[in-house]
């Protein structure tokens, strides 16, 4: 079930009607957030939401037939099929297959509870196993906008379902400044950890100038954070690639998350870290192959979407010639190949074509043009490329070539990071039709 199936099932009981504290309560919880998250975000207590949770979980497992908590709230209730009776009990009105009705534009993240979240098996299924690891590492490289964090949310949510707490490192929220030296980027790490798992911050008490900052930092992780937790601690680096626009900060950064993961195999207390690497794209910092943590833990490549979950998304949002059986010569292929499979460029096209305001041939005739959906989007990256002559000069390139052609790496990392071109083993070339045809006027 999802959390609109379960919202909507209890809103069709009389005896089961909640409050707007217990419905706030089931969503976070469901998002797995903690008590203490629950009140940052809302005007309650963390513990007038406890007492609130009590019979609320009371009443879920009286609803349900099955012992429900906090903990296993998701994975005990997501498993479960609705039954047609429980289906035809549900509103017209409220139904999930009537959601498209009051679509929000696709922006950010796929919500937790969305109903167009599509799953690239077997990748969901093998990032939850590595993370349940001790001293793990698992590393989620795409594209921009492929899908990453609303990965990453489906991760942690799981996480926090297994117990485990969830510490969220963005590095675009780093001030400039922060990378000017390494001592004072890894004092901000710290920091911010702390502040997450709601600990005391004593970096004075183990940093020490005699020893360096990343021993300080070692000790600092090994005697206080994670001495401190009883449970396993997620950390998930988020926008890792900003470090490669730092190299004497990642050449110094990245070795000690090696080191970490080597440490858990003899350190017990480093088997409660998990990191969680995020990257737009590979990496170019000249390491060394036993410095890198990009050679160990589990490597996951977001893939675009293949034509039958181009076909399923479709469905999800109640287009009706999503059904077609024959997906060879089928409409849904021509998007496919115009926007290469791309889930963000898939969801804005679903989306404007819900609004019945234009035929899929028509979006497809203006999709590469000005006047098309995508160009805000095309505005955006012919602005970077008039800022990057490099690239741009780089891309024309690949355009006029009729074999598969190599770049240099530093040159295919930022083409690769823009999300414009993709790799088969040494050879690059455009992502989709959508740039092919676009960049092919503009250059």
């Amino acid at each position: 079930m999802t959390l609109d199936e379960i919202l909507d099932l209890l809103h069709t009981s009389s005896q089961t009607q909640l409050s707007p504290a217990q419905e706030f309560v089931l969503c976070q919880a469901w998002a797995g957030n903690t008590y203490s998250s629950m009140a940052g975000a809302s005007d309650y207590t963390a513990d007038y939401l406890r007492n609130t949770a009590y019979p609320l979980w009371h009443l879920l497992s009286e609803f349900f037939d099955e012992s429900i908590t906090k903990t296993n709230l998701r994975s005990t209730l997501e498993p479960l099929p609705i039954t047609p009776e429980q289906r035809q009990a549900i509103p017209q009105h409220t139904a999930v297959s009537t959601a498209v009705t009051a679509l929000d534009f696709p922006d950010g993240p796929v919500p937790l509870d969305s109903h167009f979240y599509v799953e690239r098996p077997p990748i969901e299924e093998l990032a939850i196993a590595q993370i349940s690891k001790p001293g793990s590492v698992l590393r989620i490289k795409a594209a921009r906008r492929m899908g990453k964090s609303s990965l990453m949310l489906r991760i942690t949510a799981q996480a926090a379902v297994l117990g485990y707490q969830i510490v969220m490192l963005d590095f675009q929220q780093a001030e400039v400044a922060i990378f000017e030296t390494l001592d004072r980027f890894l004092r901000w790490v710290c920091s911010n950890v702390d502040w997450q798992l709601q600990l005391e911050t004593r970096l004075d008490d183990y940093w020490n100038a005699n020893i360096g900052s990343k021993v300080s930092c070692t000790l600092y992780f090994q005697g206080h954070l994670l001495a401190a937790v009883n449970s396993p601690v997620v950390l998930v680096l988020n926008e890792t690639n900003r470090l490669f626009e730092h190299p004497q900060i990642a050449q110094e950064f990245l070795p000690l998350l090696r080191s970490w993961h080597e440490e858990a195999r003899h350190v017990e207390v480093f088997q409660k870290l998990r990191l969680v690497i995020v990257h737009s794209t590979e990496v170019y910092i000249p390491l060394k192959l036993n410095q890198s943590p990009f050679n160990v833990g589990l490597a996951l490549k977001l893939p675009p979407l293949t034509l039958e979950q181009v076909q399923d998304l479709a469905g999800r949002y109640g287009l009706d010639w999503a059904t077609d059986t024959n997906l060879s010569d089928s409409p849904l292929q021509a998007l496919t190949e115009m926007v290469g499979g791309h889930p963000y460029l898939l969801q804005i096209a679903f989306y404007y074509l819900c609004q019945g305001e234009m035929t899929l041939e028509q979006l497809l005739k203006t999709a590469p043009t000005l006047d098309g959906i995508y160009s805000s989007h095309l505005r955006h990256l012919w602005s970077i490329l008039q800022a990057e002559p490099d690239l741009a000069a780089a891309l024309k390139s690949i355009i006029k070539g009729n074999e598969r052609m190599r770049l240099d790496p530093i040159l295919t990392y930022r083409l690769e990071s823009l999300g414009v071109v993709k790799l088969e083993g040494n050879a690059i070339m455009l992502g989709c039709e959508l740039y092919r045809q676009y960049l092919s006027s503009q250059l």
